[in-house]
Formats: C-alpha cells, structure tokens, sequence
C-alpha cells in the first residue's frame, strides 16, 4: 500500500536486516521484523467514533557477542507518519 511506502520513505526507517544504534545508550540492534500494522489513536472529538492510522512496526533485537540472533533482549515499536521517534532515538549504521 502507498500509505505504509510513505512512511518508510519519509521517516527513513531501516530494512529488516540493517543494524540500528540507540542515540540515548549506544548500543546496537538489529532489525528483525517490519510489518504493515493499524494502530488506534485518540476518537473523532465529533462523533466518537474509533480511528486507526497505518504504522509501521519495526522489532528490534539487542546485538550481543556469543548470543545467537532472536535470542536475548527484543523490543518493538510502531512509526507513523505524525511521529519523528525514530529520528530522534536511533542512527541506521548498515
């Protein structure tokens, strides 16, 4: 969908595979999953109703010597196209 291409391209988010570096602790992650995702945000302030936006949903896995990849520490998060968290908390390093 063009909608989840938009974010990938303009948040620069990185492909499964590439190794990330958190800007606040130094360490290395590497990108293990990336998936298309809904995520929910505040209702229609008129109707109430329910909203959802695309997002895209990147897992991280915390790279440690003499630790098989997927084992050990992992963490997710969800990007969209309102949020600039990625720019501010990680550097793509390859």
């Amino acid at each position: 969908m063009a909608e989840y291409e938009k974010i990938i391209k303009e948040k620069r988010l990185p492909s499964v595979g590439q190794t990330v570096r958190s800007k606040k602790y130094g360490t290395l992650w590497r990108v293990m999953e990336k998936k298309e995702v809904w995520q929910n945000i505040d209702p229609d302030p008129k109707t109430k109703e329910p909203r959802m936006i695309p997002a895209i949903y990147l897992c991280y896995w915390k790279i440690q010597e003499e630790v098989m990849p997927g084992v050990g520490r992992m963490m997710g998060y969800l990007y969209t196209l309102y949020d600039n968290t990625f720019e501010q908390n990680w550097e793509i390093r390859s």
